[in-house]
């Protein structure tokens, strides 16, 4: 039986925990032990182990508690939980219900400890692969190490078994590869004139929504997206406009999210912000650059909800638009990390120094373009919108039997017809970066694309531009 008060608490920012996602390492006084009391039996014995009837306090922070290990004789105990973190946080003790306390809340409840000890972790997704995991320990039982890693993680990471295909998983759905047009796109809304101070607005509905997908065939992940969209929707804008985006965390979500776009140039702090279940904000900005820009979830552990799904494309375009090419497609590389079937990707496998994804994917489906080819006319000039989500594999992006005659990378433009008559075969994209490419198909046939290092292509980062109808 639990029982649960809620009382506010000082509220402790910590920045470096929600930027990087690595535990705070300063959490405050009021994290510095166990804090004890109750006037029924002495809080410790002479060895320091608790005795039933003391109160036993967790501070959570992103992504610890302090204290994560506790030698404690078998009874009841008072427990408090005390989130000094910016989201939300609980504690599981053993198979108990978990106990949640918001941002800058402390909630009491029954700490059960019993023969032999009994484990704790937070429950909320990723928490607990992040290092939010711990044990109460009887005398004489032995606790789990949890001496800190490289990176202030936990060394102790939760093993996921390999994942299997699944023959009964729903197929995937076909992503459309086409760029939109200004303004145009789901949720998206061009408002002429409709800015402060008379320029043009582009209105963003963005609702995040938790649900199931299939990312490969006979693969199903519980991601969590923008708009039911893996990657989410594309954004494209002129230099110029006003972007004003209503991001929407329904109260059926089971944690907080946020948004990041680095088209914007906002404090981290202000719109940026994560925001629980049940709650929404405006994100504005103006679009002073153009460029192919990434947006993703900031919440921490921003790692786990990039590699989770939450990340897309903003086009900005210079003022008058880009010269009128034959086709526009947008493909968008990310590199995915898979949990159980029906579960979120795994964190473990993710927050590794040396990634090994088990998919590599472009717009969130493994190989959907090689089963469904894109069309395009031959000879005529293609434009390719890019951009590398990561979290952490690089991209060489490459079509095979083509070249680049006009590439524009972070600002820097290879111009078709240059003096010299410069090419370009490949690009070179490392997380979070964008670019635009045009190329034309020489003649009928089918045209790959990959990224070029070859370890990633048979994971599914391969795709088809078939030209004509694809017989030479």
């Amino acid at each position: 039986m639990l029982r649960r008060s809620v009382k506010v608490v000082p509220f402790v920012l910590a920045i470096a925990a929600l930027a990087i996602g690595c535990a705070d390492d300063s959490p405050g006084p009021a994290a510095e032990g166990v804090a004890v009391g109750g006037a029924a039996a002495p809080a410790a014995d002479a060895s320091g182990v608790l005795q039933p009837g003391a109160t036993v306090e967790f501070v959570a922070t992103e992504f610890a508690f302090t204290p994560s290990e506790v030698t404690a004789q078998p009874g009841t105990y008072h427990g408090v939980l005390t989130n000094h973190g910016t989201i939300a946080h609980d504690i599981t003790v053993g198979d108990a219900a978990p106990v949640t306390a918001q941002p800058g809340q402390s909630v009491d409840f029954d700490l059960v400890v019993p023969e032999g000890g009994v484990a704790i972790k937070c429950s909320i997704s990723g928490h607990a692969d992040a290092g939010m995991h711990g044990m109460v320990s009887t005398p004489g039982s032995t606790a789990p190490t949890t001496a800190p890693a490289a990176g202030g993680h936990a060394a102790e990471q939760l093993a996921v078994a390999t994942v299997e295909p699944d023959p009964k998983a729903p197929l995937y759905e076909l992503r459309d590869p086409h760029a939109p047009q200004r303004g145009e796109g789901d949720g998206v809304t061009l408002v002429p004139g409709g800015a402060p101070g008379g320029g043009d607005l582009i209105e963003v509905e963005m609702v995040i929504q938790e649900k199931l997908m299939t990312i490969a065939e006979g693969f199903v992940q519980k991601v969590w997206t923008f708009n039911g969209q893996l990657p989410g929707p594309v954004i494209r804008t002129q230099v110029g406009d006003t972007v004003r985006v209503h991001l929407v965390n329904p109260p059926e979500s089971e944690m907080s999210h946020s948004v990041d776009f680095h088209a914007s140039q906002v404090a981290w702090n202000d719109e940026m912000r994560s925001i629980a279940p049940g709650e929404d904000l405006i994100y504005e900005f103006t679009t002073d650059y153009a460029g192919v820009w990434m947006y993703h979830c900031g919440t921490a552990p921003v790692l786990h909800h990039i590699a989770n799904g939450m990340f897309g494309m903003v086009i900005t375009d210079p003022v008058g638009g880009l010269p009128p090419v034959d086709d526009e497609f947008f493909l968008v590389q990310d590199d995915w990390y898979l949990g159980p079937q029906g579960d979120v990707s795994s964190l473990a496998k993710a927050d590794q120094p040396a990634p090994a994804p088990d998919l590599v994917m472009f717009n969130g489906v493994a190989m959907q373009y090689k089963d469904n080819p894109i069309q395009i006319a031959t000879g005529k000039d293609v434009r390719v919108f890019v951009l590398d989500a990561g979290p952490s594999i690089d991209s060489a992006f490459h079509v095979v039997g083509t070249i680049f005659h006009s590439v524009t990378k972070e600002g820097v433009q290879l111009v078709s017809g240059n003096e010299g008559n410069w090419g370009s075969q490949a690009v070179d994209l490392a997380p979070a970066q964008g670019a635009v490419v045009e190329f034309s198909a020489a003649e009928d046939g089918l045209y790959p694309f990959v990224t070029h290092a070859f370890n990633f292509p048979g994971r599914g980062a391969l795709g088809l531009f078939q030209a004509g109808d694809g017989k030479p």
